[in-house]
């Protein structure tokens, strides 16, 4: 096979048409009309023998064969972009861009103050934006590019296309007042259930982790409120008979704020907490981001330590 007879730039066109699955956001992207655009893609249908992509209700369906090609156009593209970045000498970490992260108030009280720093001293041009993921995946930001970075503990069924990585896994307690009447005798399961809850409900329903438990037993709580807050619930427990079940890290800090405050063991058997950070294959070689989601890891390994 000699390579002076092949247009490697099509490589790129494949790459953009197999992450974005639709002709018209694939030609945006590239600054190309319609009709350039079909026509590269006819020069690659003949390069490689196959369709690769066929029209679906939806924008493109990538065939068996471009997904069979997809991992190594996209490692090829990712070095090529990056030996053009070190032939020009640019410096990925001066670049000046906006990087989009959904997440959660607890995630952002969480990583925030061990990343801001390390984004100020070693990325000054960079702008971190910060959006509530409310209680769902961002999928369609991230295949659209308006999100970088998701990160949450309840994130399942994630599409090929996605990549994924454990940051922190943590465990639930139970946060209460030192005045609550109820807990006199210290923590068990009756204790549990004589109080009113608070819950944390970033979609407005009230059937959390510790609902479902109780009801696989026949067993219910009374809930008095849910916020759509993991920190603002902290904050209302004092002088009160409310408990509220959180993860452990957000109740050490509130027991180290609040002396009134006191964490007990949970009393209903719930599996830990798996935080992931996950992002789309359009960004995986892209050095910056990358860059961006080795320094989340380092933060989230610190606190574990």
């Amino acid at each position: 096979m000699n390579i002076t007879k092949k247009d490697l730039n099509l490589l790129l066109v494949f790459h953009v048409l197999y992450q974005e699955r639709n002709a018209s956001l694939a030609a945006e992207r590239m600054a190309l009309s319609q009709p350039a655009l079909s026509h590269k893609l006819n020069k690659l249908r003949h390069q490689f023998g196959d369709p690769l992509f066929v029209r679906a209700p939806r924008g493109l369906t990538p065939t068996p064969r471009a997904h069979e090609l997809a991992p190594k156009v996209q490692s090829l593209v990712g070095e090529l972009e990056a030996f053009y970045d070190l032939c020009d000498g640019r410096d990925f970490l001066a670049r000046a861009e906006r990087l989009h992260l959904y997440s959660t108030d607890y995630m952002e009280q969480t990583l925030l103050p061990g990343l801001l720093p390390i984004l100020r001293s070693q990325a000054p041009n960079l702008v971190l934006i910060t959006h509530n993921t409310r209680g769902q995946l961002p999928r369609e930001e991230l295949e659209k590019g308006t999100c970088d970075l998701a990160i949450a503990g309840f994130y399942t069924d994630l599409p090929d296309t996605f990549h994924q990585q454990r940051l922190l896994s943590e465990d639930f307690v139970v946060l209460a007042s030192r005045e609550n009447a109820h807990l006199a005798h210290g923590m068990d399961l009756n204790a549990f259930l004589a109080c009113e809850h608070l819950l944390t409900t970033l979609t407005g329903d009230l059937d959390g982790l510790v609902d479902r438990a109780l009801q696989a037993r026949g067993l219910s709580r009374r809930i008095a409120a849910g916020l759509s807050s993991f920190i603002a619930p902290t904050r209302l427990i004092r002088g009160t008979d409310l408990l509220l079940t959180c993860l452990r890290s957000l109740a050490e800090e509130a027991v180290e704020r609040d002396p009134d405050l006191h964490m007990h063991p949970l009393p209903v058997a719930l599996p830990r907490i798996e935080l992931m950070q996950i992002w789309h294959e359009r960004t995986d070689a892209d050095r910056l981001r990358r860059w961006f989601r080795q320094q989340v890891q380092r933060v989230a390994d610190s606190l574990q330590r």
